[in-house]
């Protein structure tokens, strides 16, 4: 029998915890001598700690015999001489087991323990070793010593569980998706090997070509719940055997086990191909705004050399500052510049016609380079992909797809919407872009319109604020938990190496912060803690913290910021906090510093209180942006040398746009 490791490694207080005989062990061991003395207390309290007998002498660790025999006054060598296959160890068995409250396991209960790990952790625990701890665990639980064929055991419950499973699953299957399957595992049309195929470089012909990947892999009709309740790693590992199998290799499987096999690759493969396709949409609708602001800027700086010594002002200006950091502006810059005020006024009159002139150019080009060859990728997108919102806030950009679907077949050539239609605007169409898509008769240019659509709708998607029906990483964010979260929240806890007691997690959490604040105090204490220092003000303790300038990003920061896009997308810090107040009521403990409050019982978008104290928020769909506010959409603008192309939100850029600024707060 394969059993887990038995610790080998002993601290001098857990020897004594665990290998010190007790008043009950002596009257077990009055009528030993010698090596049967020894070797029966170090069955006895090994029983103990593993629930089991050892099977020879090298697996009693070497401190707990020598601890053992120093107490019963036997020299450790004597072990040598202990019988393991004789009379008198198959007397010492019954009797431990007696006294432990053990008996030995019966061909019942090897079928039940079977059946138990087939019902119970097979569905989660994928690993023989896993099922072999849960076994032996469950064997201490039900005071039975672990059966000698725990080899059959365990494959009597991987042979149960996998009957069972695939019947399951064979069982929500039409007969329409199970030809089909079958038809895919002989491989014999290419579509098999197609879709363990990974998406190609980024383009718009890669994108249409996953677009025609995911219409065959939905054609195979799997229902979107075919693996519902089911373990994501179980489904996993299904789909990684199918991965991994060639056609003859499904064929040598039963039937129930090759269906299954490909309903786990088709199903896990539909919503991957949904993710790899709406992973190349963001990415190519930033490629053609990118593309578009590169070209302007060459175009631009080309242009820029031409200006008549605009160049030599502007260093004469930074030249005169320097000099004389401590004077006026009137007295330093002004006299720098030949015209002095007049000049400066048209540097910056011709700076902001500049930026007009940049972003309406960069409008051109998007619009340009959208409608003569990106444009196709719009109808057959919006066929392919399901797009849904929980957030009323966003329900501009989800009216405007449908807008989009239903002009989708309508010809390019028609460049305007009817006028009966209904044309969502505001919270799609950004400012800067307005006199771009209307004209001066209210009339909607079509083109430049589903341009800011596809903007409108990479930002929500990023933001998580949009979801797609069938995906997996952009799927509805209420479903991030496990579908079987409720019914194995232990072995959830266990993953991620925390304790299902939560007053547990408080205590070692403060256990922490308790240990952070005393370093941090000890650090003040001692000068090393790199300038800040408790300053009085007022009367009262302030912390003072030196300005540091610009740091560089930690590895482990940058990591953590990727992390958390891949996952949620780019969230600004406001959702953050707003969401903490919710669930803990932190700014309750705020109060303010100034002579007056100037913050309502209505903060932050969303209700404190209602009339009875009790603590309220409107539903998700009702969070965002605030009502009459539409969420802002990326307009071009005249990037400084090195930026991040437009559009694009860095996750170290993902805080909220107000850091740094002075706003008011509605009341």
């Amino acid at each position: 029998m394969e059993v887990v490791g038995v610790r080998r490694e002993w601290e001098p207080e857990d020897l004594i915890a665990a290998w010190t005989l007790l008043d009950s062990d002596w009257d077990l061991i009055k009528n030993k001598a010698g090596a049967t003395r020894l070797g029966f207390c170090l069955l006895l309290k090994f029983f103990e700690q593993e629930a089991r007998f050892p099977r020879h002498a090298g697996e009693l660790p070497k401190a707990a015999v020598d601890y053992v025999a120093g107490q019963v006054k036997v020299d450790p060598a004597l072990l040598a001489d202990y019988d393991w296959s004789g009379r008198s160890i198959e007397r010492h068995r019954p009797q431990i087991r007696e006294a432990l409250g053990f008996r030995e396991p019966t061909r019942a209960d090897e079928d039940a323990l079977a059946e138990w790990l087939a019902t119970e952790m097979c569905p989660m625990v994928l690993t023989d070793d896993g099922l072999r701890t849960a076994l032996l665990a469950r064997c201490r639980n039900l005071r039975i010593e672990p059966p000698g064929r725990v080899e059959r055991i365990l494959g009597a419950c991987r042979a149960r569980f996998e009957r069972e499973f695939c019947l399951k699953v064979l069982n929500v299957l039409s007969a329409d998706s199970a030809r089909a399957l079958w038809e895919l595992a002989t491989g014999e049309d290419g579509f098999l090997l197609e879709l363990k195929t990974d998406p190609g470089r980024l383009g718009l012909e890669t994108l249409l070509e996953e677009i025609v990947k995911l219409r065959r892999a939905k054609a195979l009709g799997l229902p979107a719940d075919l693996f519902g309740g089911v373990s994501d790693k179980l489904v996993a590992s299904w789909r990684a055997r199918a991965m991994a199998s060639h056609p003859s290799d499904l064929a040598a499987n039963q039937p129930p086990v090759r269906l299954t096999l490909m309903a786990a690759l088709a199903w896990s493969r539909t919503s991957e191909i949904t993710d790899a396709l709406v992973d190349l949409f963001i990415n190519l609708v930033s490629k053609i705004n990118t593309r578009a602001e590169r070209k302007v800027e060459r175009a631009m700086e080309a242009e820029a050399k031409k200006v008549h010594r605009k160049t030599e002002k502007l260093f004469s200006i930074a030249e005169a500052s320097l000099e004389k950091p401590d004077d006026t502006v009137r007295r330093v810059v002004y006299p720098a510049v030949p015209g002095g005020e007049a000049t400066l006024k048209a540097l910056v009159a011709e700076a902001r016609a500049d930026q007009k002139a940049y972003t309406a150019r960069v409008r051109t080009v998007l619009t340009s380079s959208y409608s003569s060859y990106y444009r196709r990728m719009l109808p057959k997108l919006l066929a392919a992909i399901e797009f849904k919102c929980n957030n009323t806030a966003y329900r501009p950009v989800m009216d405007a797809l449908e807008l989009l679907r239903r002009y989708a077949d309508i010809p390019n050539s028609v460049r305007h919407y009817d006028a009966s239609e209904t044309v969502p605007v505001k919270g799609v169409v950004p400012d800067g872009w307005l006199e771009a898509v209307v004209d001066e008769d209210g009339i909607i240019e079509r083109a430049s319109y589903e341009l800011c659509v596809i903007v409108a709708l990479k930002d929500a998607l990023r933001r998580r604020e949009i979801y797609v029906a069938g995906a997996r990483r952009w799927r509805n964010p209420e479903e991030d938990l496990p579908a079987d979260f409720e019914d194995n929240r232990d072995v959830h806890y266990e993953n991620l190496a925390q304790p299902l007691d939560s007053a547990e997690f408080i205590g070692a959490l403060k256990e922490q912060m308790r240990a952070s604040m005393a370093a941090c105090a000890e650090a003040v204490s001692k000068n090393r803690s790199g300038g800040t220092k408790v300053k009085t003000q007022r009367g009262e303790p302030r912390w003072h913290i030196p300005d540091l300038g610009k740091l560089a990003v930690p590895d482990s920061l940058r990591a953590l910021h990727s992390e958390v896009a891949a996952r949620w997308g780019i969230i600004d810090l406001l959702e953050f906090l707003k969401e903490s107040d919710f669930v803990t009521g932190f700014t309750d403990a705020f109060t303010t510093v100034a002579t007056r409050e100037a913050l309502g019982p209505v903060c932050a978008g969303h209700e404190r209180r209602d009339q009875a104290g009790r603590r309220r928020r409107p539903p998700r769909r009702d969070r965002g942006s605030p009502a009459g506010h539409p969420p802002p959409v990326h307009q071009p603008r005249q990037p400084a040398h090195g930026d991040r192309h437009a559009g694009e939100r860095h996750p170290e850029d993902a805080r909220p746009a107000m850091v740094g600024q002075r706003h008011r707060v509605r009341v």
